[in-house]
C-alpha cells in the first residue's frame, strides 16, 4: 500500500452509523443549551426587573413609578451605547492588527478596482501573438449593398417636345409662317 492510501480502521457503513449518531447527539446537545440559555435569560430578567404591582396605586404613586422606570431606561441605554463604542474600536483596533499580520508576511493583498479594459488590452493579455485575430468590429461587419433603383433620366420636357410630337419638320413650318 501507498502512503497516502491507508486502510482505514471502520467500514464506510460503520463510519455513516456513527457520523449520524454524533449529529443526533450534536442537535440534542443544541438544543439542551437553547433551553438553558432561554432560562437563565429568564432568571437574569426577573433578578433586575421584579414584576410591577400596579393595583392599588395612587396617580401621584404611579408617576414615581414611571419616573423611576424612566431613569433606569436611561442608565441602561447609556450602558449600550458605551458597549456598541467598545466594540466599534475593538473591531477597528482587530483590523489594524489584521493588516500588520499580512504586511509582516510581506504578502500584501491589493484593494482591487474595476478597470474597464478595450478589446484590444484584452487580446494583448494573451501571450502568442499568433493566435491574436484583430478585434476590429467594424471591419467584420457584413455590408450591405442598396440596390440603386434604375432612375430615369428627368429632362426638361419642354426640350424634347420636338422628338415626341412627331411632327419634326411641320413645328418648324408653322413656327416659319409665324
Amino acid at each position: 500500500m501507498s502512503e497516502g492510501q491507508k486502510k482505514s480502521k471502520y467500514s464506510a457503513t460503520r463510519r455513516l452509523q456513527l457520523k449520524s449518531k454524533l449529529l443526533k447527539k450534536a442537535a440534542s446537545m443544541l438544543v439542551v443549551e437553547g433551553e438553558q440559555k432561554k432560562q437563565e435569560k429568564e432568571r437574569v430578567v426577573k433578578e433586575s426587573f421584579p414584576p410591577l404591582q400596579l393595583s392599588g396605586l395612587s396617580v401621584q404613586e404611579l408617576q414615581d413609578l414611571c419616573k423611576q422606570l424612566h431613569s433606569k431606561v436611561d442608565v441602561v441605554d447609556e450602558a449600550r451605547y458605551d458597549l456598541e463604542v467598545k466594540v466599534v474600536k475593538n473591531e477597528t483596533e482587530i483590523e489594524s492588527l489584521r493588516q500588520k499580520v499580512i504586511s509582516l508576511k510581506g504578502a500584501k493583498r491589493p484593494s482591487l478596482k474595476r478597470v474597464k479594459k478595450t478589446t484590444e488590452d484584452v487580446l494583448g493579455a494573451f501571450s502568442d501573438s499568433s493566435k491574436l485575430m484583430k478585434a476590429d468590429f467594424k471591419a467584420n461587419l457584413k455590408t450591405v449593398k442598396k440596390d440603386e433603383e434604375k432612375r430615369e433620366e428627368v429632362t426638361d420636357w419642354r426640350k424634347n417636345v420636338e422628338a415626341m410630337s412627331g411632327m419634326e419638320g411641320r413645328k418648324k413650318l408653322f413656327n416659319a409662317g409665324q
